[in-house]
């Protein structure tokens, strides 16, 4: 599953409670930040253990990646994460979120074939979703100001 949508619409919460809803029908399942996850392959990789590293993933039937648009376009973080995505293809699920439409993902993975063959792999067997909005992290700060207060009306110093 892809998740799609600007900042603060709940896609991490959405991804949450399909990981929650999962664990309660027994499936193991593991929640990462996507800079969380690229660290840790990284790790494993440099110390010749990623193939391992990601057998270990395979006990999972869903790995969560939120917010792989924060994963920038190094050779080095991004391998590790293609490959990932690449080993659990077809196998065992991975849920992925973004506030970057897949246009954008020229910035994450350093070449466009990596860009094309990593989507291409998500989106077989995928459903997509998209979420639009405000952001609800915004809403509810506006919320907090008072309407006659200048703040709203100035910008930030």
């Amino acid at each position: 599953m892809l998740l799609f949508g600007p900042s603060g619409v709940g896609k991490t919460h959405l991804a949450i409670a399909i990981t929650m809803a999962m664990v309660q029908q027994d499936q193991y399942c593991r929640f990462f930040p996507a800079t969380t996850l690229v660290q840790l392959l990284q790790k494993a990789k440099a110390s010749y253990d990623l193939p391992a590293m990601i057998q270990k993933l395979d006990r999972y039937a869903l790995l969560v990646i939120d917010d792989i648009g924060y994963v920038r376009r190094s050779e080095m973080e991004t391998s590790v994460l293609f490959e990932l995505i690449c080993h659990r293809y077809e196998r065992k699920s991975l849920l992925v979120t973004s506030n970057q439409p897949f246009r954008d993902w020229d910035d994450i993975f350093p070449n466009g074939s990596m860009t094309v063959a990593a989507v291409d792999r998500l989106v077989h067997h995928c459903h997509i979703v998209g979420i639009k909005g405000e952001s609800y992290r915004q809403k509810e700060a506006a919320a907090r100001v008072p309407k006659d207060s200048a703040a709203v009306n100035e910008p930030p110093t």
